[in-house]
């Protein structure tokens, strides 16, 4: 089969530092040598590359962000109407205040929006206000977060800290020493790892920014007793979900566990893969914008509000996250049948429309690997995450499923035989990177 996108991928490397501009679309996160990597058409569920192969993506479907499917009708319809009608002026789109109040709408904890384009610069925005609220400048926090220097600079003490939050080994260049210690980790569901920090750092400790679930839920009491540490202590207490917010349910996934946080951070399915983040808060705290600086032009175009205003709606027109729960639960049904007939021992992790597969076997990335190999050959972009999406079905998921059924019978005679090496066609993929997905 003709890929011209392994070649381009060459050439980009050459021309672009990293190769492109997001870690998780790197080739080599999923079949190096091997993959496309780019694309021509993207509808559905479906992916033409440059050579017009066809697929189905049972891989990121845009890194989470297009959760009602690519190029959905009814988001595209509004958003063409929208340039039509201009997209930038030096006047404000009235859908940003429409936006604002569909949102709190939605979370009547909240009482103020402010927004942005991507999930990392709005964890920077929130962090920035909840500085400026708090008047205290250390940050404990728990997840992923972005890449910029607040969250980064965790690791410049030993480089260590994000180990468990983002991936090992990750040096700190680019930001200043000055930042050391002003960040610090704890794990997910170990409250005292929390209540150490806040020893350690006492009234100097202002924010505690966490993604609310990971790839397990909380434990009961978890998530009340760091909302009763945060405000027993006066820090700002930031949920982020820009992966998990309108997963599970219509709204923050806060919501179905009853905790309200000070503020909360939007991204990724919010626009159906339009650029736009949401940050929402208490107003006492949302107002610290003000005694601050926080301010870009292209926050106020106006795709990215119009683009969420109609992703919302059909999402609640259509009960959008109960079909990717059923579909994520498909697939986990699928793989652990698949599992048994075999004799193959593997773990599904994450919530059910944000579902990872790992092989718990000698050579378990050398099994991942060999899985995308074989799982391409037959028309299918695979990864060892699966965001679902409104655009499968069950015919879809099915084929799948019986599309991956002979090669997890190879995959246990070769692990069982050690003879993955003889039958990879590339280098094995790259790991490491931890979060939600």
């Amino acid at each position: 089969m003709r890929n011209s996108g392994i070649e381009l991928w060459k050439k980009a490397k050459k021309l672009i530092p990293t190769g492109n501009q997001l870690l998780s679309k790197r080739s080599e996160r999923f079949l190096p040598g091997l993959w496309p990597s780019y694309y021509k058409k993207a509808k559905g569920c479906e992916v033409w590359d440059l050579d017009d192969n066809h697929y189905y993506d049972f891989a990121q479907m845009g890194v989470g962000s297009c959760s009602l499917g690519y190029a959905d009708e009814d988001v595209n319809r509004a958003v063409l109407k929208a340039v039509e009608n201009g997209s930038m002026a030096t006047l404000n789109s009235y859908e940003e205040v429409e936006l604002a109040e569909k949102l709190l709408e939605i979370h009547p904890w909240a009482e103020m929006a402010r927004f942005s384009r991507a999930g990392g610069e709005a964890c920077a925005i929130a962090i920035r206000i909840a500085r400026a609220a708090s008047g205290k400048g250390k940050i404990a926090f728990c997840g992923y977060h972005g890449w910029h220097d607040w969250y980064i600079s965790a690791n410049l003490n030993e480089g260590k800290n994000l180990d468990e939050q983002l991936l090992p080994g990750l040096k700190p260049n680019g930001v200043i020493d000055a930042l050391n210690g002003s960040t610090h980790p704890f794990r997910y569901n170990e409250i005292d790892d929390l209540k150490k920090i806040v020893s350690e750092v006492g009234n100097e400790l202002g924010v505690i920014v966490m993604e609310p679930v990971r790839s397990n839920p909380p434990k009961d009491g978890f998530l009340e007793e760091v909302r009763e540490i945060a405000s027993s202590i006066g820090a700002v207490l930031i949920f982020d979900e820009v992966t998990s917010g309108f997963r599970m349910n219509y709204g923050g996934i806060h919501l179905k566990y009853g905790i309200n946080p000070d503020m909360a951070i939007f991204g990724k399915a919010l626009g159906n893969g339009f650029p736009i983040s949401a940050i929402i808060g208490k107003r006492e705290i949302m107002q610290a914008a003000e005694s601050s600086f926080i301010s870009s032009t292209f926050w106020t175009e106006r795709v990215g509000f119009v683009a969420a205003l109609a992703t919302l709606e059909k999402m609640k027109e259509k009960d959008v996250q109960a079909s990717l729960s059923s579909f994520g639960e498909r697939i986990n049904d699928g793989w652990n049948r698949l599992a048994a007939k075999h004799d193959l021992q593997i773990n599904i992790s994450g919530l059910p429309p944000l579902t990872h597969i790992s092989f718990g076997l000698k050579s378990p990335v050398k099994a991942q690997t060999y899985y995308t190999q074989e799982m391409l050959k037959k028309g299918y972009l695979l990864g060892a995450s699966v965001y679902s999406t409104f655009a499968y079905s069950n015919e879809i998921i099915d084929g799948f499923i019986d599309a991956s059924d002979d090669i997890f019978g190879l995959i246990k005679k070769m692990d069982d035989e050690d003879r993955f090496d003889e039958n990879l066609e590339g280098d094995v993929i790259e790991t490491g990177f931890k979060r939600m997905n």
